[in-house]
């Protein structure tokens, strides 16, 4: 693309027709089969690239069907007052509401639409009691504090999400840690001595929509000192759905009161459209 380019440009030189004569209407159309990365590297190659790159029906094509929904909710702002091109950009960053507990932004290539939730904003049994439960700042979160479980028989974690999503599939998460990190000198360390219980029985995970379908997993925790992404299972918004809002509701739990469990973080729930799912397992 390089070679070709400069060739245009040393025919413009020449007299002949360049990348400056082709006009910015042709350039749009162009725009829109291509990815938001795309443009945004060919809107510096001059005047007429850049602005083709600014036409809202580009950017409109790129966004989520509710992205007027976005802007209201979490820009606090009127759609109208906003160019396409900006409420991409914008929407694309991390954006926190409903106090700071949640964040919401869309994948700079696809557009496609990511959230989280912080341990915040669960009901987390036995939280207000420093016996068991603390808010743990750290540098591993997003959200900048996770829930520490020192000990505790009765584990069970909940929430609920009341939001408008786009048409797709979807699927949630719990990030989880066993042990509590921290850094010592510029050296990440994790502390184990509080681990203990969650070989004994599995933890089961569970999600259910207010549009009827449920889901449910079953599994042990495992890798010690390490962040671990937990599939707790997945849903779909159809067309019919997307313009209104979706209930969620998600827990997980381990409440064999046989023995004591301990010494896990948990930081936030993650909602991916499901196509990321594998992205999301290696992190």
């Amino acid at each position: 693309m390089g070679a070709g380019v400069s060739s245009l440009a040393d025919d413009q030189q020449r007299g002949f027709p360049g990348l400056g004569d082709v006009p910015e209407s042709c350039i749009s159309s162009i725009y829109m089969y291509l990815d938001p990365p795309e443009i945004c590297k060919l809107a510096g190659l001059n005047r007429a690239f850049h602005g083709a790159s600014l036409a809202d029906f580009v950017w409109e094509i790129k966004l989520p069907s509710n992205y007027r929904f976005l802007v209201k909710k979490v820009l606090g702002q009127n759609p109208e007052s906003l160019s396409k091109k900006e409420i991409y950009a914008r929407l694309c960053c991390p954006n926190r509401f409903d106090g700071g507990t949640k964040e919401v932004w869309l994948d700079k290539s696809s557009g496609k639409l990511c959230l989280s939730i912080s341990a915040k904003a669960l009901k987390i049994t036995g939280i207000d009691d420093r016996r068991y439960w603390n808010h743990i700042p750290t540098e591993e979160s997003r959200f900048q504090t996770v829930a520490y479980l020192q000990q505790i028989w009765w584990f069970e974690v909940v929430g609920e999400l009341d939001f408008e999503f786009p048409a797709g599939s979807y699927s949630l998460f719990f990030r989880l840690q066993l042990g509590k990190s921290s850094k010592r000198f510029g050296r990440r360390s994790c502390n184990f001595d509080q681990v203990h219980g969650w070989n004994i029985k599995p933890v089961r995970f569970q999600i259910s929509t207010s549009n009827g379908q449920q889901a449910s997993s079953e599994c042990y925790l495992y890798e010690p000192g390490n962040w671990v992404h937990y599939h707790v299972g997945d849903f779909v918004i159809d067309e019919q759905n997307s313009n209104s809002p979706t209930k969620i509701k998600f827990s997980m739990m381990q409440i064999d009161c046989t023995h004591t469990k301990g010494g896990l973080c948990v930081d936030s729930v993650f909602i991916y459209p499901s196509e990321f799912r594998q992205r999301l397992m290696k992190v």
